[in-house]
């Protein structure tokens, strides 16, 4: 079974209208912290990014942010102890944030978010990585991506050789299980492979 040691954020840098999506990022940010699971984000102090970090600093986990030096002050690096790698741009962000997580879950947030989000689905259906990725579906925030996806699926866009595999999760205690679930199906060595290629040999 591989185990899932870090876990890759990827959220708003705005809390959104509904606080809600601030309350889930902490909660899911302290139970980081209780699993000894580290967080990997993108760097920044406010939003639902700032929400979450903050949340696995002040619990006593571990954090790694990693930003590009442009949005230093756009996105006010992050204030509480953590490792801070500042990177040229937003390439190597995205690079680095793969290669340091085991997993991806996705917050409620905005086009960022999403193309993240879409980038890791993408890898993944073309076979260049097996990390598990998931949705916080807090609130129904992403319930027209899902809707969306499934769209695609009936057009048929997404074929049955080529998946989507996405997990879904409505509260932030749901999350760990079933990324660990998804897990037990990848080896060891793929999930924690650096290099997508590897990982997609696997």
């Amino acid at each position: 079974m591989a185990r899932i040691d870090s876990v890759c954020v990827y959220c708003g840098s705005a809390t959104g209208g509904d606080p809600v999506f601030a309350e889930e990022a902490r909660n899911f940010g302290r139970i980081l912290a209780a699993e000894g699971v580290r967080l990997v984000y993108g760097g920044g102090g406010i939003g639902l990014m700032g929400e979450v970090a903050s949340a696995v600093a002040l619990a006593g986990g571990s954090v790694t942010g990693i930003i590009p030096r442009f949005l230093m002050t756009r996105e006010r690096a992050f204030a509480h102890e953590a490792e801070m790698i500042v990177v040229e741009d937003m390439h190597e962000r995205k690079r680095l944030m793969f290669e340091r997580a085991d997993a991806f879950v996705a917050l409620p947030g905005g086009v960022g978010t999403l193309e993240e989000l879409v980038e890791q689905l993408t890898w993944a259906q073309l076979g260049r990585h097996k990390k598990p990725i998931l949705i916080l579906n807090t609130a129904g925030f992403w319930d027209p991506f899902v809707t969306l996806v499934d769209h695609m699926r009936g057009a048929g866009f997404i074929r049955a050789d080529t998946p989507v595999e996405m997990l879904t999760a409505d509260r932030a205690e749901d999350i760990l299980p079933r990324l660990r679930a998804a897990a037990e199906k990848v080896p060891e060595r793929a999930l924690h492979a650096a290099d997508g290629t590897i990982a997609g040999r696997m």
